[in-house]
């Protein structure tokens, strides 16, 4: 007890206070967009399933993020769902390896339609780093038809928003 009151008052105060997300104007209109998107076009909530194919799991902090109580995509009805069955979107991240291949392919076919998939992060779009590995299947959309990717390594929660925002735009 003694050695971890000695370390704290050796180190300091380790926290930060959270700022408000900057431009939170800006976010708050984009998120408002998104929303009256999603009920234009679903009549309800946007159901994403996401999988990870074989990433760093950076990409996956990041969706996790957008989910919190800072940014909390969920209030302008984008949920994630545990079941393909259930979902509306496929959100994969990472680099497609060869054992993944058929269980994305089929994590598609179990969706029901109208479906669309997004790819997160530089590594779903070619493979990134991995993209000359012997094992990576590479292209994304060699698997499943992609409508819409949200580039980064990995991305920002807002560059998700925005991403979600500009292809419900383009979705008749």
């Amino acid at each position: 007890m003694m050695r971890i009151l000695w370390n704290s008052l050796k180190k300091g105060i380790l926290s930060k206070k959270i700022d408000k997300i900057s431009s939170s104007t800006r976010y708050e209109k984009t998120g408002e967009e998104l929303h009256s998107l999603i009920i234009k076009k679903f009549g309800r909530s946007l159901h994403i399933r996401e999988v990870d194919a074989g990433s760093c799991g950076a990409c996956e902090s990041e969706i996790i993020s957008a989910t919190n109580p800072i940014y909390d995509i969920q209030r302008f009805g984008v949920d994630f769902v545990a079941s393909p069955r259930h979902a509306d979107a496929l959100l994969v991240t990472g680099p497609v390896p060869g054992n993944m291949a058929l269980a994305l392919k089929r994590t598609y076919e179990a969706m029901p339609g109208p479906k669309f998939v997004i790819t997160c992060g530089d590594c779903a779009l070619n493979g990134g780093a991995f993209k000359d590995s012997y094992y990576c299947a590479g292209n994304i959309s060699k698997i499943v038809p992609v409508a819409a990717h949200i580039p980064g390594c990995p991305p920002h929660p807002l560059a998700i928003i925005n991403s979600l925002l500009c292809l419900l735009g383009r979705i008749e």
